[in-house]
């Protein structure tokens, strides 16, 4: 039987870091406008919608946590932390975004949300792996 450190088993943090990671820094570029979307202004409004309050102050907390977060998981800086508050962040769309929906993404539902917080919530229990900033810097042992 492999242990997590054999062979290519140490690959899987590293490969879910990238993909999760990048995957929310484009979301948060979306959010900050810089790739084309409303910017933060057009987040505050849909949270708006939805009944958020205050809505810009929750729209910086998302945008500013899906961007930085996503940097942050991506290199594998303070890994289980960003990890977390992925996990609240995509909880927090689930239910108040994409539940009525149900669970086809193509319909506005929950899917892609849930596979996100499953694939944080997996990189918080296994942590950032052999090749992150978090070992290099003595955070992960």
């Amino acid at each position: 039987m492999a242990t997590r450190g054999d062979g290519l088993t140490r690959w899987v943090p590293l490969l879910l870091r990238l993909l999760l990671g990048g995957l929310f820094m484009a979301h948060g570029a979306q959010k900050l406008g810089i790739i084309d979307s409303g910017g933060v202004a057009g987040v505050a409004a849909y949270f708006k919608s939805l009944g958020i309050t205050p809505p810009i102050l929750w729209a910086w907390v998302v945008t500013l946590t899906e961007f930085f977060g996503g940097i942050a998981i991506f290199f594998g800086l303070l890994t289980r932390a960003a990890c977390g508050l992925v996990i609240v962040d995509m909880a927090v769309a689930i239910v108040k975004a994409h539940w009525a929906f149900g669970f086809d993404v193509g319909k506005g539902g929950f899917e892609l949300a849930l596979s996100f917080a499953v694939m944080a919530l997996a990189l918080l229990m296994l942590g950032p792996g052999p090749f992150a900033v978090d070992r290099a810097l003595g955070i992960e042992k």
